[in-house]
Formats: C-alpha cells, sequence, structure tokens
C-alpha cells in the first residue's frame, strides 16, 4: 500500500506547492492591488513590458486566457490608453499589441512594487537556493507535461 502522506510522495509534494503558491500569490496580489489593475490585465502589460510587442492570441496563450478574455483584457487597457493594438504587418488578420507610453510608465512603476514585494516574500530562500529550486521545478513541470493525462474509468 502507498502512504499517500508520506513525506515524499507525490501528494505531499503537490500539497507543499500548493500552498507555498498561495502563500506568494497572496503578495503578489496585493503588490498590484493599488494600481486599480485586476491579474489579469497586470499579467498583459507585463507580457509586454518583458517581452515586447506581442500578437493578442500570443499574450492570451502566455497567461492562460482564452481568445475572449484576453480580447475583453486588452479592450479595458486601450480604453485607460496603457495599450494600442495594431495591424500585424506580417499577418494581416492578426492584431499586434504594444504598450503606449502611460502603459509603459504604468506597469514600470507597479512592476518594481511587484518585483520587490515578491522579492522580500521569497527572503527565506538564499540565492542559491532559489536558483535550485526555479530548475527543479522546470524539471517538474516538463516531466509533468509529457505524462498524458488520466482519464476517469467510465462504468
Amino acid at each position: 500500500m502507498v502512504d499517500a502522506a508520506s513525506k515524499n510522495s507525490g501528494v505531499h509534494l503537490w500539497l507543499v506547492l500548493m500552498k507555498a503558491h498561495r502563500a506568494l500569490s497572496r503578495h503578489a496580489e496585493r503588490s498590484i492591488e493599488p494600481s486599480g489593475l485586476g491579474l489579469s490585465d497586470f499579467a498583459v502589460l507585463e507580457v509586454l513590458l518583458s517581452k515586447g510587442p506581442q500578437k493578442v492570441n500570443d499574450i492570451g496563450r502566455r497567461i492562460d486566457l482564452t481568445s475572449g478574455s484576453i480580447t475583453t483584457a486588452v479592450d479595458r487597457l486601450e480604453t485607460r490608453g496603457l495599450v494600442v493594438r495594431e495591424l500585424d504587418d506580417a499577418d494581416r488578420r492578426s492584431r499586434i499589441v504594444r504598450l503606449t507610453p502611460a502603459g509603459r510608465a504604468h506597469i514600470g512603476e507597479i512592476f518594481a512594487q511587484h518585483a520587490a514585494a515578491l522579492e522580500a516574500a521569497s527572503s527565506g530562500l538564499t540565492k542559491a537556493e532559489r536558483k535550485s529550486l526555479i530548475e527543479l521545478l522546470k524539471k517538474l513541470g516538463l516531466a509533468a507535461e509529457r505524462i498524458p493525462e488520466v482519464t476517469r474509468n467510465r462504468r
């Protein structure tokens, strides 16, 4: 019999990861709260800040939003003057989203606060421990993605 509560079981690993994720998420959410942005709007702006102009659908895939949700988020940000949508010269069916100067300034300020909050939240680990944890989590995630989804037996 497999002991699911064992300290090195997959179930225990998942529970520890989930609790750590919740704790870090609280810091992340509090850090962007004063900006008036929701998580999805913040995520769109952060992708554009770090990756540069992107196709609407590519942003959605990066931050795990459906086509309708990413369009709504970009609409909100465009209404606020934080992004603009332009035709993609390479594919006229697509739209490229880019930060406006106001959007770049806004996300730059918010992201600095966000980064500081997450730096503080992860201060329980040394730089070397963070590096090791990042490498291990990437390895775990890639391995988990390669495993086909388990389907329930139907009776």
